[in-house]
């Protein structure tokens, strides 16, 4: 993982605590680690944690003024080897299977030539829905990866398919597919 560029997507659940403990993981690996936070993920974790154990800025929001242009999405995806989302909820699932850019995450998404790989967290009963089910077959057909979501207590109180997979388990991953896409392969 030296000196490879991860872009880490955090959305909007309680995972996103999880996500922390994976970007200390990354980095701990001697990756450098720039994370993009959706909105509704700084109601579950502060962008100053992930700072702290990145040692680099949090990008939040799309519209931050600056002094040069640089448009942030295409720099963002300019810069990265690869793109996790972890946690990666059914609103983001369903926004870039839809082609819907509408925040600072899923215009990276968008604008990105690199792997992008989803480990989703949600509820069983949205991770099995015929819609997220759906959405999630048609990114796979498109190239995106997936980590399978593990079995276990949800935050809901019910057990069932949809906790984050382990941060192990997804740094495992994330380091076989770096090691498939080489950076002299882009």
């Amino acid at each position: 993982m030296k000196g490879r560029r991860v872009c880490l997507g955090v959305t909007g659940c309680i995972a996103a605590y999880k996500a922390a403990q994976l970007a200390s993981s990354l980095v701990q690996a001697e990756a450098e680690v720039t994370v993009v936070m959706t909105e509704a993920a700084t109601r579950f974790v502060g962008p100053l944690t992930f700072e702290a154990l990145t040692h680099r800025p949090v990008h939040v929001d799309m519209w931050h003024d600056s002094d040069e242009f640089n448009p942030k999405h295409i720099a963002l995806a300019d810069w990265a080897e690869v793109i996790l989302v972890a946690p990666a909820t059914a609103d983001i699932l369903g926004k870039v299977v839809s082609g819907i850019a509408d925040d600072l995450l899923s215009t990276v998404i968008m604008s990105a030539d690199v792997p992008v790989m989803f480990a989703p967290a949600m509820n069983s009963r949205m991770w099995t829905n015929p819609v997220v089910a759906s959405n999630v077959k048609r990114l796979r057909e498109l190239g995106y990866r997936f980590v399978e979501p593990e079995e276990g207590y949800l935050a809901c109180g019910t057990s069932g398919v949809g906790r984050l997979a382990d941060p192990e388990h997804i740094l495992s991953a994330l380091t076989e597919l770096l090691r498939q896409n080489p950076p002299e392969a882009r």
